[in-house]
Parts: structure tokens; C-alpha cells; sequence
């Protein structure tokens, strides 16, 4: 499920004809367009091949950066045990989680903050207070262990401690959230790309297509389900695909 779009995002630009209005706007499927067109009179199958880069590219750097700063901030706020440093960050992330995702992007894109660069580190502001609790959450128990304490007598730094072994001890955790994570990084990106934050509304973007195209779910099916079906393989294979990444790594860890 994670190989079909992720195939389609690498090789589907090489392959993809032409993504500007060819015929009249949803047109059924046929001889020349085998998957229609869609509200703009572009080719779906077109479109569906040259979309996918964008989405994956964006999804995975807002993510990326979400938890390249939400992952150490919340493992030394936890091994500091300070109870002031501690419950300060818990309310500035409670700040922010309180921010709806969908009136920032407005927001962003009103008062001209537009590009994708604004747009990758808008979400993933959005997603750290979440990333930060998880982590947080994951490292208390591993922090107090008995290994722990005795890696600090003997004098091991505090990045190999808590980076390393209190890092590997949540590794589980924040790859199961990062795929679940994933859903509703894409719908942010669909809703900002629709906005002008980000893409323009008419790219090829499989999520903004989703959102471009969904009045016309029942006149060219098409137009909306054959995005939303590489979106979705996308979601689940790479749930699947973490899911038993992990099986295998804790079927290791208890041999």
C-alpha cells in the first residue's frame, strides 16, 4: 500500500502528460482522458502522476521539523526534573494546542505570511504541542530507571543518556504517533494549499485536489477518489509499515 504512492510520487512526474486545461471541465472517462477530467478541464490521470511529490515532500518536512524540535526539548525539560521549566513549557504547548489549525492558516494567509516555507513551519508549530506531551509522557518512566542513575555516576554525558538510551526508549511511541500524525498533516496541507497559503489552488497536489474537485464527487467521481485513494494507501501503508517495524523490533528486543 505505501510502494503504489509512493512510486507514483518519485516516477509519476516523468510519466505525467500535460497538467493544464485540455477539454471541458468534467468530462467522464474515455478513449483520450482514461480518468476524465476534472473542474478545471485538466486530465485526472495527469494530475494523479504529478501531484503526489509536493504532498509527500511537504508532509514529511512538517513533520520532520515537529519532531527534530519536539523530541529533545521535551527529553531535557524531563531530565532536568525541574518543576518550573517544566510546567512553563506544558503552558506555553497549551497555548498553542488551544490555537484552532485552521484560523492560523487564515490568519497566515490574511495577513500575507504565504509561501511554502511559512507553510511547513505553520504546521509544524501546530503539531509540537501534541509532539511534546507524547514525548514527555514517554520519557518519565525510562528517565527514573536504575540504568539511568547508573549511567550518570559513572559520568556519561547527558546528550548520551537521554538522547540515546531515554531516546531509543520512546522511539515506539513517536513513530506510532508520526503515523498517525500523518492524516492530519495532509488535511492541513489540503486546507492551506486551498487557502493560497502554500500551493497555488489549481497545482496538482493530490490534497489540494481533493479539495479543489469535492463538489464534483457525484457528477466525476474520479476526480476526488482516485487522489483520495493514493492519499489514504499512503496513511495506511505507512501505519502498517511502522506497525511492524516495531513487532519485529520488540520481537528482537525479547529474544
Amino acid at each position: 500500500m505505501l510502494g503504489v504512492p509512493a512510486l507514483v510520487a518519485l516516477v509519476g512526474p516523468a510519466l505525467a502528460g500535460p497538467v493544464r486545461s485540455v477539454a471541458g471541465p468534467l468530462e467522464p472517462p474515455g478513449a483520450e482522458f482514461p480518468l476524465g477530467t476534472d473542474v478545471l478541464g485538466r486530465d485526472v490521470l495527469a494530475l494523479a502522476l504529478s501531484g503526489g511529490t509536493s504532498i509527500v515532500v511537504l508532509a514529511g518536512l512538517s513533520l520532520l521539523l515537529s519532531y527534530l524540535v519536539g523530541v529533545p526539548l521535551a527529553l531535557l525539560v524531563t531530565s532536568r526534573h525541574n518543576r518550573w521549566a517544566d510546567g512553563f513549557l506544558l503552558r506555553v504547548m497549551d497555548f498553542v494546542l488551544a490555537l484552532p489549525g485552521l484560523l492560523v492558516l487564515l490568519v497566515l494567509a490574511a495577513t500575507g505570511w504565504r509561501g511554502v516555507a511559512t507553510l511547513v513551519v505553520a504546521i509544524a508549530v501546530l503539531q509540537l504541542p501534541a509532539v511534546v506531551r507524547i514525548v514527555r509522557s514517554a520519557a518519565l518512566a525510562p528517565g527514573c530507571r536504575a540504568a539511568v542513575e547508573a549511567m550518570m555516576m559513572q559520568g556519561e554525558p547527558w546528550w548520551r543518556i537521554h538522547l540515546g538510551y531515554v531516546g531509543r526508549a520512546v522511539l515506539g511511541p513517536v513513530l506510532v504517533d508520526a503515523g498517525n500524525r500523518l492524516s492530519l498533516v495532509l488535511y492541513l496541507l489540503a486546507s492551506a494549499n486551498f487557502l493560497g497559503l502554500g500551493l497555488a489552488p489549481s497545482a496538482s497536489d493530490w490534497a489540494v485536489l481533493v479539495e479543489r474537485n469535492k463538489e464534483a464527487l457525484f457528477l466525476q467521481p474520479l476526480t476526488v477518489l482516485v487522489p483520495a485513494a493514493l492519499l489514504v494507501a499512503l496513511c495506511m501503508g505507512t501505519n502498517l509499515l511502522l506497525d511492524q517495524s516495531l513487532a519485529r523490533r520488540n520481537g528482537a528486543a525479547t529474544a
